[in-house]
């Protein structure tokens, strides 16, 4: 249940995300690899473009602005590892063709800041550079794969610290999860950075070790029913696994209808056409599977 004395903290989380002006540097965007192996799909990207601007999206809150752009992502096909594009040097990338939960999440956001950022002009290395700032660690991707953020909970603290988001997870009646991080080099032999430069796998480790350490609320599945009211178009939502050897296993974002809050997310589950889809109500997506534990509430915010 959400209790009284969590409303007062849900009241200044809803007026920071709605008021607050957060300044950043931006990244320039300019790709490590070639540009045809970083971004893939320029014909979407125009139509995407296209489509804002007739739209008048550019004028839309942040977080009903990403889920324009999750909307018309809607039908992309699921691709697992569609962020492994290289064996050696990392960089921002885009792949419109293809995308996994976290991709989604990531383009759907980049845009929607893109738009605000400039007011015409689109280029794909503007998105570029919202993705670099979203996904690396401080907002600079160093070519490095270690310089990537891995894990959706470090994601959000880093981000949060630098004023790109809010976390309302614990005043919505979070409570503390606790984990020993094991996944990336537990299973190495599925990433083609590691595989191919073992050399990573101390420093790998001793990013789970802060990882594992970090103060990490979730909601447990049987209040996210009660939590949906605080949960607004637009927020990521990451859920909590069973496994401890990781906090999270997917990622979604938030939209509100007339009958509660639905997860739209890229999924591989086969029954759902493995690509991108609105679900049902997210209180009800949890209980599909016994893995699916609880949510962290992730609310980005806008740059200026």
């Amino acid at each position: 249940m959400i209790h009284r004395h969590f409303l007062p903290a849900l009241l200044a989380v809803a007026t920071l995300a709605a008021g607050a002006v957060h300044a950043a540097s931006i990244p320039d965007g300019a790709p490590r690899l070639p540009m045809s192996t970083v971004f893939k799909g320029q014909e979407k990207f125009d139509r995407l473009v296209a489509m804002a601007v007739a739209g008048n999206w550019r004028d839309l809150p942040l977080g009903e602005r990403t889920a324009r752009v999750g909307t018309a992502l809607l039908g992309t096909p699921y691709v697992n590892y569609t962020l492994e594009i290289d064996d050696h040097i990392e960089s921002p990338s885009v792949n419109f063709h293809g995308l996994d939960c976290w991709t989604f999440y990531e383009i759907s956001l980049g845009f929607a800041r893109m738009l605000r950022m400039k007011e015409g002009g689109y280029q794909p290395e503007d998105l570029l550079a919202m993705i670099e700032l979203e996904r690396y660690r401080d907002g600079r991707c160093t070519g490095g794969y270690l310089s990537r953020m891995h894990f959706l909970e470090e994601v959000f603290a880093n981000n949060g610290a630098r004023g790109l988001s809010i976390n309302p997870t614990r005043q919505m009646g979070g409570v503390p999860l606790r984990r020993n991080i094991t996944e990336m080099t537990s299973a190495w032999r599925s990433y083609r950075y590691l595989r191919n430069n073992t050399g990573l796998l101390p420093a790998m480790a001793r990013i789970q070790e802060k990882v594992s350490a970090l103060p990490v609320y979730h909601i447990p599945r049987d209040r996210v029913a009660a939590a949906e009211k605080f949960i607004q178009t637009g927020d990521i939502i990451a859920i909590t696994s069973r496994d401890k050897s990781g906090y999270t296993s997917h990622v979604g974002m938030a939209v509100r209808k007339g009958d509660g809050v639905h997860l739209m997310h890229a999924t591989s589950q086969r029954d759902l056409g493995r690509k991108v889809v609105l679900d049902t109500r997210i209180s009800k997506y949890l209980y599909g599977s016994s893995d699916r534990y609880g949510i962290i509430v992730y609310r980005p915010l806008d740059l200026r």
